[in-house]
């Protein structure tokens, strides 16, 4: 894409030049529309809750950008004759639910012949201008998190049976949860800056949002939510490939700052591991004034959001983006 020429439209207010979530088209002074894509594999072995992780994924970035989503399409690729036509069935009802649940409507899509079956959306929402939100945050802000993080570890360990049935359930719940209730907390909110943590894990996204405001985050390792499960895997090393390459791909903007006790320290270094790994359908990070924490932290838990302060984001002075505190 950065190949391709720069967009010069002004009713454009949100391109492919940054790195938020999904673009953004100013249709009148007080309507933006919010246009977003996503589409992977599947993720757990049944077709129903497959559909209903992979819509909840792709109706996500436009709440993370501001928006409601309003209208959606369905992007389905399986082996034609090699995958029974109960589990396209399945696929499809899940993700037609969770639209439901966020009160948009499904209005078509497509679908190919592919030797490996892949679902999303592509999502149409819409928001007045002013009420667009970047992933960016400002000095002062402190940054909240919406979900615990871990999937991108848990669903590698379920591959290979290392999950309790108990255990796969929780996961599963936690990535069909919408992001539509932590948007709804965010309502009478002034919120600085927002996204939502997806594959480049929640290192690699509040990286972005660090970079956006050239701030440095300080982000405080034992206050993020993760599921224990996760920790003992990472602990073991069962760790997927996507978090090796977040790792390569931000590290060198990363300090860590351990603390010299070698089995702290590998309890860290464990939990270091989590930050990178890469979630489907993960929670929102939010960039909020210490003065809104109050209201936004309640409106989260009335509306089942768990919610961490997990960092607080100040004046950048040298070349890291993120410090890791224990």
């Amino acid at each position: 894409m950065s190949g391709l020429p720069k967009i010069s439209d002004p009713r454009i207010l949100v391109g492919f030049e940054s790195s938020d979530d999904a673009c953004v088209y100013k249709a009148t002074d007080d309507l933006a529309i919010i246009n977003t894509v996503d589409f992977f594999p599947p993720i757990v072995d049944d077709p129903y809750m497959f559909g209903q992780i992979a819509a909840a994924n792709s109706l996500s970035d436009v709440y993370a950008m501001g928006g409601q989503p309003k209208l959606a399409m369905n992007l389905l690729t399986f082996p034609n004759g090699k995958l029974p036509l109960d589990a396209v069935k399945g696929i499809l009802e899940g993700g037609n639910d969770k639209v439901c649940e966020c009160g948009a409507t499904i209005v078509g899509g497509h679908s190919i012949d592919d030797k490996e079956p892949k679902y999303g959306l592509s999502v149409t929402g819409f928001a007045h201008p002013d009420d667009i939100l970047s992933n960016s945050a400002n000095p002062g802000n402190v940054l909240v998190i919406t979900k615990r993080i871990g999937t991108g570890i848990m669903t590698t360990a379920a591959k290979v049976d290392l999950l309790t049935k108990e255990e796969n359930d929780e996961i599963e719940r936690t990535m069909a949860f919408l992001n539509k209730y932590a948007w709804e907390a965010m309502q009478g909110v002034k919120v600085d800056g927002c996204t939502d943590i997806t594959g480049f894990g929640l290192i690699g996204h509040a990286a972005e949002m660090a970079r956006a405001g050239d701030v440095t985050l300080e982000l405080y390792s034992h206050k993020v939510p993760v599921f224990p499960k996760a920790l003992e895997m990472a602990a073991m090393g069962i760790i997927p490939a996507g978090a090796y390459r977040n790792r390569n791909y931000v590290g060198q903007e990363v300090m860590e700052f351990l603390s010299k006790d070698p089995d702290r320290d590998a309890d860290l270094r464990a939990l270091i591991d989590c930050l990178y790994d890469p979630q489907s359908s993960g929670g929102l990070l939010i960039a909020v004034d210490e003065s809104e924490l109050p209201r936004l932290t309640e409106q989260l838990g009335e509306r089942g959001c768990e919610t961490d302060v997990i960092g607080y984001f100040k004046p950048r002075k040298g070349r890291f983006t993120i410090e890791i505190h224990d």
